[in-house]
């Protein structure tokens, strides 16, 4: 599923690029003045009152692609020393026993958010991992603690396909985690030449801070629905025992 999403994610945004750079072919400033402003020798092109706008626009967006991916390599190569770093750091964490002790540091915290998961159940240590990896910005080392998360949650849910409040309450929390320490973005700020890469914390801990508190609310308002609500499992009707002469 994740795979189809991506590939649909992409050839959207390859179609809107090609579409937007014909777009200002056709409707934008004259390529000549751009070409004379740039101190181009070569003719300019749009002299021609043949050329196709259209193969313009794509040689524009492969170039802007090519240069896209070389971007991309440099910024993941800065980002290595950063990431290494703090993952090692977890799962040092992890061994020391230092996540059993915040577990039950957050044990009431999270035994009101998550009512249906009982106390030493492994999906609390998977979960609080998660959570804690999204609070320090840690967006790649927090995917597979929500993945190992939703899986022991899966243990505790009678049904196959359908999200229990538990799964849903951290399915809100995850997506809009507060970020106490943003390191992915002030690493991402270092590689691009940013001045003050650690500018953004305080705003960015507010906005997760109140998004945090606006999806807890609407998951416990919504599992009130019954439009919402988990449903009950209803035992088969052969385990009821049947009365006579009826």
């Amino acid at each position: 599923m994740l795979n189809k999403i991506w590939f649909w994610l992409l050839v959207i945004g390859l179609v809107y690029g090609f579409g937007k750079g014909a777009w200002r072919q056709w409707n934008g400033p004259p390529v000549a003045a751009a070409d004379q402003a740039a101190g181009s020798e070569k003719p300019s092109e749009s002299d021609d009152p043949a050329r196709n706008q259209l193969l313009a626009s794509g040689e524009a967006l492969t170039n802007a692609a090519l240069q896209a991916a070389n971007l991309a390599v440099e910024i993941c190569l800065g980002l290595i020393g950063v990431m290494v770093l703090w993952l090692g750091m977890l799962n040092v964490a992890k061994d020391a026993g230092l996540v059993d002790a915040l577990a039950r540091a957050l044990a009431p915290l999270m035994r009101w958010l998550f009512p249906g998961v009982p106390d030493g159940h492994p999906a609390n240590g998977a979960m609080i991992m998660n959570i804690s990896a999204n609070m320090l910005g840690l967006d790649n080392a927090a995917t597979p603690f929500g993945l190992k998360a939703m899986k022991e949650l899966q243990t505790l849910n009678p049904t196959e396909d359908t999200a229990t409040d538990a799964m849903a309450t951290f399915l809100a929390i995850n997506t809009s985690n507060v970020t106490l320490l943003p390191i992915t973005i002030i690493a991402l700020r270092v590689a691009s030449g940013s001045e003050q890469p650690a500018r953004p914390i305080m705003g960015m801990f507010l906005a997760t801070l109140v998004s945090t508190i606006v999806a807890v609310i609407a998951v416990r308002y919504l599992a009130r629905r019954p439009a919402y609500a988990f449903p009950t499992v209803v035992e088969p009707a052969g385990d009821t025992p049947s009365k006579e002469g009826e």
